[in-house]
């Protein structure tokens, strides 16, 4: 019986196949950046967030993408209602009645 060797040529790099994955978006970094208690500067963002799960309150404006920020300089309040506010640092500012009845209360 006469057993030839047949040769073949092998490939000797592995051909890249297409994929459906491999992409991916940015992060958004959503979140509180400013906590209750933490000074704010005009300008000063204090929550990122999807939607309106926090509102504005004083000294607070929100912004297209519903951002809150600051518009003056304060200490950041936080409301159970889901309010957030600025009480300014200064002492002759008008602000609520509320506002100035917290400032009382937790005053140190």
């Amino acid at each position: 019986m006469d057993q030839t060797t047949e040769i073949t040529d092998m490939a000797h790099k592995k051909g890249q196949g297409s994929t459906k994955n491999g992409r991916d978006s940015n992060p958004q970094y959503r979140g509180v950046k400013l906590y209750g208690g933490e000074s704010a500067k005009p300008g000063a963002i204090i929550i990122r967030q999807c939607g309106t799960r926090f509102k504005p309150g004083f000294g607070v404006r929100i912004g297209k993408d519903d951002t809150l920020y600051s518009v003056s300089t304060g200490k950041v309040v936080f409301q159970k209602n889901g309010r957030v506010h600025v009480d300014p640092y200064e002492e002759d500012v008008a602000r609520p009645q509320w506002l100035r009845e917290y400032r009382a209360a937790h005053a140190s």
